[in-house]
């Protein structure tokens, strides 16, 4: 019980927050550079064909995996949970058989379905040809999603926040050469490119673990299918998901031009990878916590509630410094080309409020194996994510599309804490409640005053009100968690056992 309440206190979320954030921060830092080169060198047109591209893989990717990437994590830790390594080392070699075939069937549906995907997300050109050589991009990634699948099954966690930070390496080297010598040309290449390198890189590290081992037959084959159906919910929701996302920018290409893809994809890309750095740790520390709840109730409410809190408490300081630098941030970024969504991207901003208190209450559902409630609260966010983008740029044009993002998250916490509250009984807490009256208005503050002062009066207000988030964060977390005397107590002991080495 006491380990329980240990693993559940607002100290041991702080800790792996920070932690797992800071992984991602690392990553953004050095992704940064990339994002500004790449920029640079292709322009709004060439990104707006890398999104085009790569939404189009991750619909083929999401469509043909089977959901392995979460199933069979599940079917690896059971395993691993026995101390059987026999048994380990069977369920590794049924995941890469699956993995393999999987990669195989997404190969062929991208080659056949490649003169489809040409007309639907192309108004000029003939693309076929570069959907084709895609095609193998797909299966790499069933094959690094397998691989990583054995290293969270396993808990290598360490393994797998190098193999994060080497791809973002990768990603630079795998596109900047590349972009500078063809231009637009060169991004099939890249993508293709860069698959390989991240394929190659997990399975340095899986294969050292577990030797390659792999089995087409029937009898292995049909072990597996309790593995894929528990993915297919999995493999629904990120169709749906997939297929919004693919939908908006085909909408945006052959309603606008190729340049408002790529602007709308910067300032989606940039808004929620920064925000995401707070949102890391979710599926790593917080969701098999959850799981680990076996029944509804009081400590379900707890875990959740406190998620809740640790979430928003962190994020919401970030936001209003992040509304308040925008102007700066963005070209810094990417380039002057990019400023025309620098209203969009306000808006979306206030979208992460939401997300801070949503994300952790749509994990239940997980938690719970509610395969079919989490595929309804999926269906019901993607269509509302769709009509109300594309509404919004058809009457709003870009700065619409930040409006339908605000309205679609808004929209997806109403029906999310209804359902929950109506399916699991959840009920926010109080400190849920008024930390969010707080800061949110805090968040409004500071996007208004983006559009209402101009020179030092802009910088006074929105660092006044940056300042004020950040006090008033502080401040309930450290009276509620005991993250900073740990910190101190660790610091003093080493500071004693150096003192002591250096007597003797």
């Amino acid at each position: 019980m006491e380990k329980q309440e240990k693993d559940d206190s607002y100290s041991h979320i702080l800790k792996y927050t920070s932690l797992f954030g800071g992984v991602q921060g690392l990553g953004i830092l050095v992704g940064i550079v990339r994002n500004k080169l790449v920029a640079l060198l292709l322009g709004p047109d060439g990104m707006g064909l890398v999104s085009l591209f790569n939404s189009t893989i991750k619909l083929v990717s999401d469509s043909t995996n089977f959901g392995l990437s979460m199933s069979a994590v599940k079917n690896l830790s059971e395993a691993y949970d026995t101390g059987d390594d026999e048994k380990v080392r069977h369920a590794v070699r049924l995941v890469r058989s699956w993995s393999l075939l999987t990669a195989l069937l997404g190969m062929v549906v991208c080659i056949v379905f490649s003169p489809f995907f040409d007309k639907w997300t192309f108004t000029w050109g003939n693309h076929t040809l570069h959907f084709v050589l895609l095609s193998p991009v797909v299966g790499l990634m069933a094959i690094t999603s397998g691989e990583t699948a054995v290293l969270k099954g396993v808990r290598k966690l360490r393994p797998l926040a190098l193999i994060s930070l080497c791809c973002v390496f990768l990603a630079l080297l795998c596109s900047v050469p590349i972009y500078y010598e063809f231009g637009q040309s060169g991004i099939v290449l890249s993508l293709v490119l860069f698959a390989l390198m991240q394929c190659l890189t997990t399975i340095v590290f899986s294969f050292r673990l577990y030797a390659p081992s792999f089995s087409l037959s029937r009898t292995l084959l049909g072990e597996g299918f309790g593995m894929v159906r528990l993915g297919m919910a999995f493999v629904l929701a990120g169709i749906l998901g997939s297929g919004a996302e693919f939908v908006v920018r085909s909408y945006l290409s052959t309603s606008g031009q190729l340049t408002a893809v790529g602007l709308y994809n910067a300032g989606y890309v940039m808004t929620m990878t920064y925000a995401g750095m707070v949102f890391s740790a979710m599926e790593t520390d917080y969701f098999p916590r959850l799981s680990g709840i076996p029944t509804l109730g009081a400590r379900l409410n707890q875990v959740v509630n406190h998620q809740m809190e640790v979430s928003l408490l962190l994020v919401s300081p970030l936001l209003v410094l992040f509304l308040v630098f925008l102007p700066i941030l963005l070209p810094l970024l990417y380039s002057g080309h990019f400023l025309p969504i620098l209203g969009m991207m306000k808006v979306v901003v206030l979208a992460m409020y939401f997300r801070a208190l949503t994300l952790p209450v749509e994990y239940i559902a997980l938690s719970r194996s509610d395969s079919h409630a989490y595929l309804l609260l999926e269906a019901v966010y993607d269509i509302a994510f769709v009509v109300l983008v594309i509404l919004g740029y058809h009457y709003l044009s870009l700065w619409g599309t930040g409006l339908g993002l605000l309205l679609a998250s808004g929209l997806n916490f109403v029906v999310v804490m209804a359902y929950s509250h109506w399916r699991y009984r959840f009920v926010a807490s109080r400190e849920v409640k008024l930390y969010a009256l707080l800061q949110m208005p805090l968040g409004g503050l500071a996007f208004l005053g983006t559009y209402a002062f101009e020179g030092w009066l802009y910088w006074v207000v929105g660092l006044l009100l940056a300042a004020v988030s950040l006090v008033l964060s502080v401040w309930v977390l450290h009276s509620k968690s005991n993250l900073w005397q740990a910190l101190k107590d660790r610091l003093l002991r080493r500071f004693r056992k150096s003192s002591n080495q250096n007597n003797e």
